[in-house]
C-alpha cells in the first residue's frame, strides 16, 4: 500500500514518482513492481 509523499523508482527505466494519495496496490513501471525510497535517497529528487 503506497502513503502519501513515499517516493517510489523504477528500476528498469529510472522513472521516479511521489505519492500524493495513497491507497490500495503496488505501483508497477516497465511491468515491474516500483521500488520504495529511503528518505534519504527520495531527498535526492525534492
Amino acid at each position: 500500500m503506497a502513503k502519501v509523499n513515499e517516493v517510489y523508482r523504477c528500476n528498469k527505466c529510472g522513472n521516479v514518482v511521489e505519492v500524493k494519495q495513497g491507497g490500495a496496490g503496488d505501483l508497477v513501471c516497465c511491468g515491474e513492481n516500483m521500488e520504495l525510497l529511503s528518505s534519504q535517497e527520495a531527498s535526492a529528487f525534492k
